[in-house]
């Protein structure tokens, strides 16, 4: 391997770390095997209380961030149907509570279907969106409103997989284009069943061909550095 040249790498990047914080882990563990200071970007930020595949790009591959960007993307959801809160998962209490009796599995059903295609979606206020040269969730976290204009997103899939009518908690897979927010996705799911949603759970299980069970964890990643032949 050469990591001046450029090398590829698949994370699966830990609960409640930043994709920043897993970067810098890695470039921290890189550095200290090279001896200099090693070129890291990442490919596509996760929030810190998603887990899974986070692409990072090494010396010269960092060029190549930009086109890894736009490859597909799939993740494994839950929703916690019947309430809300300001930034549509758990980072931020429940601020809202909606009724539920309306919302059975077939209903469900159907209401995901509609978001399949492409569809507008305004990004979360807590988000890492740019306004006015500062990111979003820094504006709200200073208790600055922040609006956020709708952009085209794409989804290519919608599947249901666990439907629980006691605990109102779905279970979804979701393979989408660049730039979809899996947490905006919950916000209109829950408005569209007349109700609220929220994340509860979010894992990134694939970006483009790299997949979540070919990823190195932060536990195994310094031993299969050692095992790799490095070279510059």
């Amino acid at each position: 391997m050469n990591f001046k040249e450029g090398e590829i790498l698949h994370i699966d990047k830990p609960y409640r770390m930043s994709s920043f914080g897993a970067l810098a882990h890695i470039r921290y563990l890189l550095t200290k095997k090279m001896g200099y200071k090693v070129k890291v970007g990442h490919a596509g930020t996760l929030d810190p209380l998603a887990t899974g595949v986070l692409i990072l790009c090494t010396g010269r591959a960092t060029k190549r961030i930009e086109e890894l960007q736009k490859h597909t993307k799939e993740y494994v959801a839950t929703l916690q149907l019947g309430a809300t809160t300001a930034s549509y998962d758990m980072e931020h209490p429940v601020d809202a509570n909606y009724p539920t009796e309306q919302i059975t599995r077939d209903r469900l059903e159907d209401v995901l279907r509609k978001f399949i295609g492409d569809i507008e979606q305004v990004p979360p206020a807590y988000s890492a969106c740019n306004v006015n040269g500062k990111r979003a969730y820094t504006l709200m976290r200073k208790g600055h409103e922040v609006e956020l204009k709708a952009k085209p997103v794409r989804i290519d899939e919608i599947e249901l997989m666990e439907f629980d009518n006691e605990k109102m908690q779905a279970t979804i897979r979701v393979v989408c284009g660049k730039g979809t927010y899996i947490r905006s996705l919950a916000r209109d799911i829950g408005e569209a069943l007349d109700s609220g949603a929220y994340l509860t759970y979010l894992r990134r299980t694939r970006v483009g061909e790299a997949t979540i069970d070919k990823c190195l964890t932060f536990d195994t990643f310094s031993s299969w550095l050692e095992r790799q032949d490095i070279e510059g």
